[in-house]
C-alpha cells in the first residue's frame, strides 16, 4: 500500500524518473558489477547485460510497478510480480540481496537526478522500493517452500542419460537425478535454470523449459545453439552445453519454477509457438497424452523449415495420441516436405479459434506481438492470451494498464531462440530471449 503522502510525489517525479531510468540502471549495473564483481559469477547474464536488455527490462519493471501502485495505492500489485519471483526463485536469489540492490540503484538515482532528488522524493521512491521488494520476497519465499528448496543450496546435480540431436541447431539431454532420489514436483510449462561452468572459470545460469511429460523420474531439455546475429554475441551457454555435454556427464539445474503453466479444465486450448519456443508446448502435449485427455487441442506453430522444427516427430506424435487434438505449421522455406503445412509466416486467419479457449503463445516477441494482435481481432479475450518470453521481458502489453498496441504487421519472422536466462530483478511482466 502506497502512503497517502509518497502518491502525489511518485506521479508528480514518475515522468522525470522514467525518461532517466535507463541512464540510471545503466549506471546501477555499472558500479555494482564494479564493486561487487562476485554477482556476475552465476546470478547475473553477461549476455543480457551486454545487450542492454536487462537495464531496459529493470526500468520497465519499477515504472510499471510504480503506474500500478499509483493506479491502485491500496493494493500491492503481486500478480505484476510473480513471473519476476519465480525467475528470482530459479536463480536462488535471497532476501539480503535486495538490500545490495537498493544501495547501488539509490546511488544512481541520486547521481544521474542530482538536486532533483530531494528528501522528499528520496522517501517515495525508497517507498517503491520497498514494496516491490516486500512483494517480492513474501512471493519467493512461499515459492522456496513450495519447493522444498533452500535460497542458500539452491542446486542439484543431474546425470545426463541421453543426448539427442535435435535439428543440427538443437539437441535435447535426458536428465535423472544424480543422487538417485525423486525429482522435484513440476507442472507443465515450467523450466530449470542450468548452472554452467565457463572456460574463464566463472558460472553463468540459464533457463530452460522442461520438454517432456513429468510423471517419471526423468526430465528433458531442450537447448538451441544460439549463433552471432547482427552483431550480437553467440550464447555463450547454449554453445558450452553443446560443445561439452554428453551423455553420462552432468548438469546443475535448478527445481523447476515458472507461472505460465497448463491449467487442468476442459477449457479448449490453443498452443501457439514459433522456432524453439515449441520446448514448453511440447511438454503439455505430453501431459495431456499422459492423463488421457479429450480436451480440444490446437497446435499452431512456425519454423524456418521442417529441417529446423525442433521436436516435429514428438508434436506429431502426441497430437495422434489426443482425439480432439489439431496441428498446423507454417515454415519460410521447403513447406513441401511436411504433409500439410503451409509456406510463409503464420497467419491465424481462416483456423476459426474458439473463442473460449486458453491461448498460450512462446516465441520471439515481434512474433507474439503479431499473433497476439490477430488473436485480439478473431474475438479472443485478453484476459485468455498467455505468454511465455525467452529472455528479460521488455513487453508490458499484458499489464493491466500497459496495453502498448503491438505492431500487427505478419511481415515479422516466426523465429525464436531457447538458450535463456536474465538475471534478478529485471522481468516486469514475464520471464525469459536471445541470451544463450
Amino acid at each position: 500500500m502506497l502512503s497517502l503522502e509518497s502518491a502525489p510525489v511518485i506521479r508528480a517525479t514518475l515522468p522525470v524518473v522514467s525518461e532517466a531510468l535507463d541512464e540510471i540502471t545503466a549506471r546501477f549495473y555499472g558500479t555494482m558489477f564494479a564493486e561487487r564483481p562476485e554477482l556476475l559469477d552465476g546470478l547475473f547474464n553477461r549476455g543480457n547485460q551486454a545487450s542492454g536488455e536487462q537495464r531496459k527490462a529493470l526500468a520497465g519493471s519499477i515504472a510499471a510497478f510504480a503506474q500500478a501502485l499509483l493506479a491502485d495505492p491500496e493494493t500491492r500489485p503481486d500478480a505484476l510480480l510473480s513471473r519476476i519471483a519465480h525467475k528470482h526463485a530459479a536463480l536462488g536469489v535471497t532476501e539480503d540481496q535486495y538490500s545490495i540492490v537498493h544501495k547501488y540503484l539509490f546511488r544512481a538515482i541520486g547521481e544521474v537526478l542530482g538536486d532533483a532528488v530531494t528528501a522528499e522524493v528520496a522517501s517515495a521512491w525508497d517507498e517503491v522500493y520497498w514494496l516491490m521488494a516486500g512483494a517480492l520476497v513474501a512471493q519467493e519465499a512461499r515459492l522456496y517452500q513450495e519447493a522444498e528448496v533452500d535460497p542458500r543450496h539452491p542446486w542439484r546435480q543431474w546425470t545426463v542419460v541421453e543426448r539427442r540431436e535435435e535439428t543440427p541447431d538443437v539437441a535435447s539431454f535426458l536428465l535423472r537425478p544424480a543422487d538417485d532420489g525423486p525429482p522435484p514436483a513440476a507442472r507443465a510449462g515450467q523450466y530449470v535454470s542450468v548452472r554452467a561452468l565457463m572456460p574463464d572459470g566463472t558460472h553463468q545460469t540459464r533457463q530452460y523449459s522442461l520438454s517432456n511429460a513429468l510423471g517419471d523420474r526423468l526430465r528433458r531439455i531442450t537447448v538451441k545453439r544460439v549463433a552471432s546475429v547482427a552483431g550480437a554475441p553467440e550464447g555463450e551457454v547454449s554453445h558450452q552445453l553443446h560443445r561439452t555435454v554428453r551423455a553420462g556427464g552432468e548438469l546443475t539445474l535448478s527445481a523447476p519454477f515458472g507461472d505460465v503453466v497448463l491449467d487442468d479444465t476442459d477449457t479448449p486450448l490453443v498452443l501457439v509457438s514459433a522456432g524453439i519456443g515449441c520446448t514448453p508446448m511440447v511438454a503439455m502435449l505430453e501431459h495431456l497424452a499422459a492423463t488421457g485427455s479429450a480436451r480440444p487441442v490446437r497446435v499452431v506453430h512456425a519454423d524456418r523449415a521442417p529441417a529446423d522444427h525442433a521436436l516435429r516427430a514428438d508434436t506429431r506424435r502426441l497430437v495422434a495420441q489426443l482425439p480432439e487434438a489439431r496441428a498446423e505449421f507454417w515454415y519460410e522455406q521447403d513447406a513441401a516436405e511436411e504433409a500439410g503445412a503451409r509456406t510463409g509466416l503464420m497467419d491465424l486467419d481462416g483456423l476459426d479459434l474458439p473463442a473460449d479457449a486458453d491461448v498460450y503463445l512462446c516465441g520471439a516477441l515481434p512474433f507474439m506481438r503479431a499473433v497476439r494482435a490477430q488473436l485480439l481481432q478473431a474475438g479472443v479475450p485478453a484476459r485468455r492470451i498467455r505468454y511465455e518470453v525467452f529472455g528479460p521481458d521488455l513487453w508490458l502489453a499484458h499489464a493491466e494498464g500497459c496495453d502498448a498496441r503491438p505492431p500487427g504487421s505478419r511481415k515479422q519472422a516466426p523465429r525464436t531462440s531457447r538458450s535463456v536466462g536474465p538475471g534478478p530483478f529485471t522481468a516486469s511482466c514475464s520471464s525469459r530471449t536471445r541470451s544463450g
